[in-house]
């Protein structure tokens, strides 16, 4: 029975899982900050952590993550913009890490039945309401920047309310099954402790 389980737990983590996010109006101050929010520059380096604390890190998210990004410089590159873009929006990165698994499975291409994009699945609306025509949503650094962005606003909008904000960026408010998956993909696989190292 638990093989069923996990079998299925996979495969449902293995699809583009961006089911029906919906379209909301925002209040013109909400639009400008995340309008300003997405459109500011790269930096591509750890800003938060120390040199060790960051090399600890990198090393042990590697590893994790050897099997779905086999080349070594790519999957570096991804986990320092992981790192980087949801610290920035003041996520956890592993937390970041686990909707990527359950959104897209870490597949930069993927494309949801919905029509979501990239990594984090995000919805092409939001390019229109936030951003401008050149952003990309398949390229790295927009897909996490729009992705970080949204489930920053949603987790202000539900006063830090993980459920529901997690609820509102799949369009499931209310439901549990998205939260779950991303809970238990955090909890299984990207928990991080620097008590470990």
């Amino acid at each position: 029975m638990w093989r069923l389980i996990n079998f299925l737990s996979f495969f449902i983590a293995s699809t583009a899982m961006a089911g029906s996010q919906a379209y909301e109006s925002l209040s013109v101050s909400t639009r400008t900050v995340l309008q300003r929010t997405v459109s500011d520059g790269v930096v591509p380096m750890f800003v938060t952590l120390s040199d060790l604390e960051a090399r600890n890190w990198l090393d042990s998210m590697m590893k994790r993550l050897e099997k779905r990004i086999s080349e070594i410089e790519e999957r570096k590159a991804f986990l320092m913009t992981v790192h980087y873009e949801a610290t920035r929006a003041g996520l956890d990165p592993e937390l970041v890490l686990s909707i990527i698994q359950v959104e897209s499975n870490f597949r930069k291409y993927a494309v949801s039945s919905a029509g979501a994009r990239g990594y984090m699945q995000v919805m092409p609306f939001w390019v229109d309401l936030i951003g401008s025509q050149e952003h990309n949503l398949f390229h790295l650094r927009v897909n996490l920047r729009y992705g970080c962005t949204i489930l920053r606003h949603y987790l202000d909008l539900e006063k830090g309310d993980y459920f529901r904000a997690l609820g509102r960026y799949n369009g499931s408010l209310g439901k549990a099954d998205y939260p779950n998956l991303v809970f238990n993909a955090w909890h299984r696989h990207w928990t991080y402790s620097t008590v470990s190292q």
